[in-house]
């Protein structure tokens, strides 16, 4: 593990110390738990940008406020046919996926 000054040391650095190196079980979860988490960032940053409530949203999409509610606050996994009909007709956008090997 690489220590900087001030015995600081990196955010990878930290994972592979405490969740272990990337392709282990707990590795895996904590990064798929992130991109959940950025999942309810993005929309919530993108529902604020466009002015709109979750209710607004909610109404737009044609489900609750509670539901955008538990997404963007990653209580709920969101379900990719749901986050296109955010993306689409709530906010107007156009969702991007892309795959890294």
């Amino acid at each position: 593990m690489k220590m900087k000054k001030n015995n600081v040391i990196t955010l990878e650095d930290f994972k592979d110390r405490h969740y272990g190196k990337r392709g282990t079980a707990k590795r895996d979860e904590l990064e798929a738990g992130y991109e959940n988490f950025k999942i309810g960032a993005l929309i919530h940053k993108a529902r604020i940008e466009k002015g709109l409530t979750q209710e607004e949203l909610a109404e737009k999409v044609g489900t609750t406020k509670s539901y955008i509610s538990k997404i963007e606050n990653n209580v709920k996994e969101v379900r990719i046919s749901t986050l296109q009909k955010i993306v689409k007709l709530g906010l107007d956008g156009q969702l991007q996926l892309s795959i890294k090997l």
